[in-house]
Order: C-alpha cells, then sequence, then structure tokens
C-alpha cells in the first residue's frame, strides 16, 4: 500500500508563480491546494488542514506576516514563507511572526524541495518525540543528556548544552538570534547576541570537524541559526 502523497497548500497571488509551483510541486509527489488571498488561505487551511503552508507575504488582502499569526493560533504544521522582500528585517520579522523557513524569489526548485523535504521530516519528529539525533560523527541522546563525538564523550557547560538542545528542537529551521536568546538565557536576554557569538564558537569547536566551516550549526547572516541535518 503506496503512502499518501503529502499536502501543501499555497497562499499566493502571482498566477505564473502558481503555475510554476504547482506543476514542480506535483511532479515531485505533492499534493497541491491554491489559495490567492490571505482570508481564502486561513479558510483553506482550517478546512484541509495540509502538512505544509506555502506563503508569500504580498497578499492582495492582508500581509502575510498576519496569516502567519493567525495560523500559528492555532496550527502547527510548517510554515514556509516564499517572498520578493529579501530583506534581513523581513526574514526576522517572519521567523519571529512563526514561519519554519524563508525563500527569497526567485529561488530554484532544487532548493525549494530541500526546505520542503525538511520540514516535513521535523514536523514528524517533533510529533514522535525523537530523542536520538545523529550529526555525522556526533550522537545526541536527549534522554541520557550525553553527547559523544567519534564514540568518545563530549563534555558540554549547560550554556552549550541548552544552546545545542533548542537548536534540535527546531532542527531544520531558522532560529532568529532573539528565539534562541529568549529560550538559553531568558525573556531578559533577547539583545545579548555576543552570548550566542561566543557559544555558538564554542559548541563548533567541540563538535564540528572544521569549526570556520561548519557543515551543522550554521549561520543564516544576520538573522539567526540553523542546525542542519543529513537529508
Amino acid at each position: 500500500m503506496s503512502e499518501p502523497m503529502p499536502t501543501v497548500l499555497m497562499i499566493e497571488d502571482e498566477a505564473q508563480m502558481r503555475r510554476f509551483l504547482r506543476a514542480s510541486l506535483t511532479g515531485n509527489g505533492y499534493q497541491v491546494f491554491e489559495a490567492e488571498t490571505g482570508a481564502e488561505g486561513l479558510s483553506q487551511a482550517a478546512q484541509r488542514n495540509p502538512d505544509l503552508v506555502l506563503l508569500d507575504l504580498g497578499l492582495p488582502d492582508q500581509d502575510g506576516l498576519t496569516v502567519t499569526e493567525r495560523l500559528r493560533d492555532w496550527a502547527k504544521m510548517p510554515i514556509i514563507v516564499i517572498s520578493a522582500r529579501g530583506k534581513e528585517e523581513d526574514k526576522v520579522r517572519a521567523l519571529d511572526a512563526g514561519a519554519d523557513d524563508y525563500l527569497t524569489k526567485p529561488f530554484g526548485i532544487g532548493e525549494l524541495l530541500a526546505r520542503l523535504r525538511v520540514a516535513l521530516r521535523h514536523a514528524v519528529r517533533t510529533e514522535s518525540g525523537a530523542s536520538e539525533f545523529v550529526l555525522g560523527e556526533v550522537k545526541v541522546d536527549l534522554a541520557r543528556r550525553q553527547v559523544s563525538k567519534a564514540g568518545a564523550e563530549v563534555h558540554l557547560t549547560p550554556i552549550e548544552y541548552k544552546l545545542l538542545t533548542t537548536l534540535l528542537k527546531y532542527e531544520g529551521k531558522v532560529i532568529t538570534h532573539r528565539q534562541l536568546l529568549k529560550e538559553v538565557w531568558g525573556p531578559g536576554s533577547s539583545e545579548q547576541t555576543q552570548y550566542l557569538r561566543v557559544y555558538m564558537g564554542q559548541l563548533r569547536h567541540k563538535l564540528e570537524q572544521n569549526p570556520s566551516r561548519p557543515q551543522f550549526l550554521t549561520t543564516e547572516p544576520g538573522v539567526g541559526y540553523r542546525l542542519k541535518t543529513p537529508e
């Protein structure tokens, strides 16, 4: 018995972009639903409960940020923003509003498909409550609170461990500086980005093969960090 196709709700008012996405996604095993306005998108999301939402920010009736916030009032499915707005502050605002990822137009279908796979895999892991992660030679056992690299135990400070587990919780997603600081250091530290730079550097030295060119603990310039796991 074959597995059901993942469902994607595309909220996009540009007809040419909808045609491109529809052809690309259906040709790669996705079932696609479409909405041209924010109101229609919210209605379809409630009716269909898709596995993932692709959302343009420049909608004719309301800003995509508002749609993101309203979806996040009740929905847990991944939201990937696709927008011509490429400024760092636009990305930060979308991610802080609850989006899982952000792609700036124009983008290649290969990159989009990769982001979809990561977002859907993260959603499955979140639902299943995964307690073990493998990042190349690094193994993280959340149940035992143990981290090892190439079989040898790695000692992390409490802050380093909290930072790592927070990144793992959002595996594959971009996490803004503000989000990380709030979760790791508390709500009063949202502007102390130097803490992040220092501790991220320490984590990379302990876990990455080449800390200056990290494979897993990656930087999203001007926005935050992303923990990448193997496809």
